[in-house]
Parts: C-alpha cells; sequence; structure tokens
C-alpha cells in the first residue's frame, strides 16, 4: 500500500514537467528503483493507471529498471555491488572488512518520459 503515495508523487513530477514542457500525451515513463525498494512493479503501473486517469499521463506506461545495490567499505573506500540475499553476510572484495555503507538501492527516480 506504501506504493500509493509514492506513485502519486511520481505523477506529479510527470505532470509539472509535461505541462512546463507544453506536452500533449506522456506515452511512457523510465524509472529507477534500487533493489532494496520494496515497491512492487505491478502495483505502482496499478495506482499509475488509477491516479492519472483524465490527465494527459492517461495510458501510460511505466518502465521499471531495477538498479543494483552498491556498497562502499568504510576500511578502504571501496565501492563494490551486493546482493541482497548476502547482505549480513558480505564482506569488501578489496580488504575483507565486514564495516559498509550503503551508497545506493533503496532510491526511486523518474529517469526520462517519452511523449508526444
Amino acid at each position: 500500500m506504501h506504493e500509493l503515495p509514492i506513485t502519486e508523487s511520481i505523477l506529479k513530477i510527470v505532470l509539472k514537467h509535461a505541462e512546463t514542457n507544453n506536452v500533449r500525451q506522456v506515452v511512457t515513463i523510465h524509472l529507477q528503483i534500487g533493489k532494496l525498494s520494496d515497491l512492487e512493479d505491478e502495483w505502482i503501473q496499478r495506482y499509475f493507471d488509477y491516479l492519472s486517469k483524465g490527465t494527459i499521463a492517461e495510458g501510460a506506461k511505466l518502465k521499471i529498471e531495477r538498479m543494483p545495490i552498491m556498497l562502499q567499505c568504510s576500511a578502504c573506500s571501496t565501492s563494490y555491488e551486493a546482493e541482497a540475499a548476502k547482505l549480513g553476510d558480505i564482506v569488501c572484495p578489496n580488504c575483507g572488512q565486514k564495516d559498509s555503507t550503503l551508497l545506493s538501492g533503496r532510491e526511486y527516480y523518474i529517469k526520462d518520459m517519452e511523449v508526444q
């Protein structure tokens, strides 16, 4: 259910940029969502379909790209990709330390839009 307020936010941003650029119809919206995000692609599209009725974004398809989980080692500053299932046991591939900081994996962005 937390997809609803996020989808509302996405729609508001899309409509604002569409209006600023005199767009007649939004066709596709490309989103980047981190792999650690628990947002469900299907529900984001369902909520978007419902919320966008009667707007220039009605009927737009969401293309969702899942972004990798990136960590940075606190000891040697090496940045590396991680899998969600292994986060509890992961060590830095450079120095072997376990203490790392999350750089990305929970974010969501509007990458771009296809319009008419």
